[in-house]
């Protein structure tokens, strides 16, 4: 799982990376109409792996099929850029002033979190704390691909509107 335990790594290094581009004034404003700022984006993002991450900690089962079974799938839907997908309720960011050092403090803690599932927990498991609708329960290992592809999908939409207020 070294391979995992890197790319996950890497995926939260791009999307911090480019957040601290973002200047303090920039966070805060709409890049366009029908667009999430960039602090409602990263505050989407924190709510999701946050979530993951408390599922992934949570309750598990022994699991009777391919733990990796689902992640093609799972790749196919949130990096299909195409693909428009709304958040549901639970994770859509309220509209407020969002402070740029909060949200990546917080986007570290999560890191160190789905890291530490990585490393030390059965990413074979199945966690039972939530069932992801269209694709049922998944695995650990499931589960932390869905965070990493969220978040890269999120990485490019986050460039985008980085690339609006520049």
């Amino acid at each position: 799982m070294e391979k995992l335990f890197e790319e996950t790594k890497q995926t939260f290094a791009d999307f911090q990376t480019l957040f601290a581009k973002f200047r303090e004034s920039q966070v805060n404003q709409v890049p366009f109409v029908g667009s999430w700022t960039a602090g409602q984006l990263v505050e989407h993002v924190n709510l999701s792996n946050a979530g993951f991450a408390e599922v992934m900690n949570g309750e598990t089962e022994n699991t009777f099929r391919k733990p990796d079974e689902k992640v093609e799938d799972i790749k196919h839907v949130l990096l299909d850029f195409d693909l428009k997908l709304n958040a549901p309720d639970f994770i859509v960011p309220p509209e407020k002033e969002y402070d740029k050092i909060v949200q990546l403090d917080r986007l570290a803690e999560i890191e160190s979190g789905i890291l530490k599932v990585v490393s030390t927990l059965d990413l074979s498991a199945t966690c039972k704390a939530f069932e992801l609708p269209q694709m049922g329960y998944l695995t650990r290992q499931e589960a932390v691909y869905f965070v990493l592809f969220h978040t890269q999908r999120h990485t490019r939409q986050l460039a985008t509107i980085f690339s609006k207020l520049a």
